[in-house]
């Protein structure tokens, strides 16, 4: 596990250091300093419910199917661990397949943990063909396959019956399909009776789903994200997450604050996402000087600038206190990505200074 992750390094200390952020995702519906602060007031759970028991119920499984982590990364880190010690019990190579464009992280952490990594590419708009994850499979032995649903870095989202399709070739390459759904329930309404209204992988074949509190919720201080697959899965990961650090007693209890509530949060976040992706998509429109989609009901989208590469944009940006992500982190070094995870007045007074920045390129 030495494998450098650049953008984490790069990103740290950011976005409280930027007087504007158009980087950061998480959506933050009401100001807060702490998410004990923005959880002040609400209701807990009945005593005896579990954490695992919430989100079973959330995402219409059972708790023997669920593992509570300390935030997503964790999360993805013990699915790969796992996926990959099945296959090294069988004195086998590991082989993973991981969508481009795509986030850093689940590219290095497999390789960090000694496994080959190919890509599967993603088309111009962000869309996946599984007959391209066929074609890798069909190249060699895989053992896991991994995307992102909302995709990062562009924000489109990836129907059920396409990931069902996904799952179903993980399965006759008795591999495992990780879905990272961290934006999946970036949708201005609710789309499905599972997960947070957004589509989710979890239930199907051979896939395992990994969420959290940070982004959809705005709740990153708890660093509590979760896990849901096979139950003999999950009771494999749970031996190697003693590996790694528990969830802290305080993290789990305001998670499940979290979720008895989760009525009134789900109709903030969704109120912010409706209207910051209004805002951005009319910036975006407003200029002949970007290129891009913004997806429908995403509030983040990766963009081209005209006449500027990501990394000239993004220190013209920083050098005006405004905090954009290149796209080299995404795979994408011609853009940028920009996320409006915050309050929408605050958003508009970025994206002011954003226009200034794109006019004096």
């Amino acid at each position: 596990m030495n494998q450098p992750i650049a953008y984490l390094e790069w990103i740290a200390g950011r976005p409280d250091a930027a007087a504007h952020d158009l980087g950061s995702s998480d959506l933050h519906a009401v100001p807060q300093d702490s998410p004990r602060e923005a959880l002040d007031g609400f209701p807990d759970p009945p005593a005896e419910t579990t954490l695992e028991e919430q989100l079973a119920d959330v995402y219409a499984v059972r708790p023997d199917q669920i593992h509570v982590t300390a935030g997503a990364t964790h999360a993805n880190l013990l699915v790969m661990a796992t996926a990959l010690q099945f296959e090294r019990q069988r004195d086998l190579s590991s082989r993973v397949l991981v969508e481009t464009p795509g986030y850093e992280p689940l590219v290095k952490t497999p390789i960090g943990l000694g496994a080959e990594v190919d890509r599967i590419p993603r088309d111009t708009n962000g869309q996946l063909d599984p007959d391209t994850i066929a074609d890798a499979a069909d190249s060699g032995p895989v053992d896991l396959v991994v995307l992102t649903n909302r995709h990062n870095p562009s924000g489109t989202m990836t129907d059920r019956e396409t990931l069902a399709a996904v799952a179903d070739i993980a399965s006759q390459s008795d591999a495992f399909c990780l879905v990272d759904e961290v934006y999946a329930p970036y949708v201005p309404t609710s789309r499905g009776e599972r997960g947070f209204g957004g589509v989710t992988a979890a239930g199907l074949p051979n896939t395992v789903v990994t969420g959290s509190f940070t982004k959809f919720h705005g709740l990153g201080g708890l660093r509590i994200g979760w896990v849901i697959g096979p139950a003999a899965f999950v009771d494999r990961l749970s031996s190697v997450a003693w590996y790694t650090p528990v969830v802290a007693d305080t993290s789990r209890a305001l998670g499940r604050r979290a979720l008895f509530n989760a009525e009134t949060l789900t109709d903030r976040s969704r109120d912010l996402i409706e209207r910051n992706h209004d805002l951005l998509s009319s910036f975006v429109d407003s200029r002949t000087d970007l290129t891009g989609t913004v997806p429908d009901g995403c509030p983040f989208a990766t963009l081209a600038c005209t006449h500027a590469d990501g990394d000239r944009v993004t220190r013209a940006a920083w050098e005006q206190d405004l905090l954009v992500i290149p796209g080299r982190f995404f795979d994408a070094p011609e853009r940028i990505r920009i996320s409006l995870g915050g309050q929408t007045d605050e958003m508009k007074q970025a994206l002011d200074v954003l226009g200034s920045v794109l006019d004096s390129l």
